[in-house]
């Protein structure tokens, strides 16, 4: 169920902060999870196993030193054995067909951020501070996507990355430029039913069972983006 995944989802967002593990790990273990959710039925007790498979190959994917197999066992709390976490990544390999590499929605995000800095204004110096944290709340904006699957899996990764950004710059007074949506190739009216239910997102989060993203944005590194207040309404014009 969507309670169920969004729990595993949670729980995945703690692991990689455990293991300071790179964002896009967590993505990309979060789209083999649902990959193979859609194509096999997995019992509640072994949802946690494929969860822990898909990050351990995320992380040998994407990472220079991944956690050991053994660590992944740990992190489980010893639910599983090593035996069973190397035969559920046997298992989302075939399943998966080897297709590791997909865009994710923090691909787009960090090539749309990158070329916003060098073809903006935000690339001034004087403007860094507001750069960090427009991009530190469109990856709070973003990854609160994760937890939702009902909702977000109808959207386009590149989509909600370009609703991520439009959303934070409008919650830090920041105006969305014609040439902003040249660099995510969106117009506004494109993007208009993501961003909405983006901005439910964001002023139910508080309130929500799950909050290891809230906890994780709340750290200074990341400019503390998950404390800020969400405006009470959106532009009318979007």
């Amino acid at each position: 169920t969507c309670s169920m995944r969004s729990i595993l989802i949670d729980w995945l967002v703690e692991v990689s902060e455990e293991y300071k593990l790179n964002v896009e790990t967590l993505y990309l273990a979060v789209d083999y999870t649902d990959r193979f959710l859609s194509q096999m039925s997995v019992l509640r007790g072994k949802l946690q196993l494929v969860g822990t498979a898909s990050m351990y190959i995320a992380a040998k994917y994407e990472e220079i030193t991944p956690p050991d197999v053994n660590e992944f066992v740990y992190i489980t709390d010893d639910t599983y054995t090593k035996k069973q976490v190397l035969r559920m990544e046997h298992l989302l390999l075939k399943v998966l067909d080897f297709k590791m590499s997909p865009p994710t929605i923090n691909w787009f995000l960090s090539h749309y951020l990158r070329f916003i800095k060098l073809s903006t204004s935000l690339n001034n110096p004087n403007n860094q501070d507001l750069y960090s944290r427009i991009e530190n709340l469109s990856r709070y904006l973003a990854e609160l996507t994760l937890i939702d699957a009902d909702t977000f899996l109808a959207y386009l990764p590149s989509q909600i990355a370009a609703s991520a950004i439009y959303l934070s710059m409008y919650c830090l007074n920041n105006k969305w430029t014609k040439q902003i949506g040249e660099i995510c190739g969106y117009e506004l009216d494109e993007l208009k039913s993501c961003v909405q239910d983006m901005f439910k997102a964001m002023q139910t989060a508080n309130s929500h069972p799950q909050q290891a993203i809230q906890e994780k944005y709340k750290q200074a590194k990341y400019d503390h983006v998950s404390l800020i207040d969400p405006p009470k309404t959106l532009d009318p014009k979007l």
